[in-house]
């Protein structure tokens, strides 16, 4: 489904946000997260992602598959230090944009440049990712898996008080991204 807006050259733009070391995501975190990113390209969408290794570059692999585009947040501020210091890949990216601010004030530029957050299996970064998106009511996408990132997430958001926010579960990539394109496009001007 493209962006049919009045501006239909602005591309919704997706975090798909997760593990970078992924021992912990289960067998089908890998096809998971492939089909996630060839979803985004699939529905009209860019996607974005923390330039990093595991469940983001899966996503990513899946975004090029579909002849998508891929648009990575680097912590480092060179590509020589993303990738001899912080140890990060450039494949599967059509733009890395370094930011020099390190993996929290890259997580912070990352979910605020983007339309909404898609969460997979992840960790402390992962959820850190999260927090920030739900603390500024981005729509949040929250993909369930056999690596329980989903239900540490809903235990967050009941015990937060904070109201349910813009945040869906969903085990279908598919399913997923299309419900949050629904609620991307309320916050679109049309």
């Amino acid at each position: 489904m493209p962006n049919k807006t009045r501006h239909p050259h602005l591309k919704i733009k997706i975090c798909v946000s997760g593990a970078a070391e992924t021992d912990h995501c289960g067998p089908d975190a890998l096809e998971k997260a492939k089909e996630l990113g060839r979803e985004v390209i699939r529905q009209g969408a860019v996607l974005v992602s923390g330039a990093t290794t595991g469940f983001p570059l899966w996503a990513a692999m899946g975004a090029k598959e579909e002849g998508g585009i891929s648009i990575g947040l680097s912590p480092a501020s060179t590509e020589r230090e993303h990738v001899e210091e912080y140890k990060l890949p450039l494949e599967y990216q059509d733009l890395i944009i370094y930011t020099g601010f390190g993996y929290s004030g890259r997580n912070l530029l990352l979910t605020r440049s983007s339309d909404a957050v898609i969460v997979g299996c992840g960790r402390m970064g992962t959820l850190n990712e999260f927090t920030i998106a739900y603390e500024d009511n981005k729509p949040i996408g929250i993909l369930e898996g056999s690596w329980g990132t989903d239900e540490l997430i809903d235990k967050i958001i009941k015990e937060s008080h904070r109201g349910p926010g813009k945040v869906i579960f969903d085990s279908d990539p598919k399913k997923l991204v299309e419900r949050l394109i629904e609620i991307i496009k309320k916050d679109k001007i049309v």
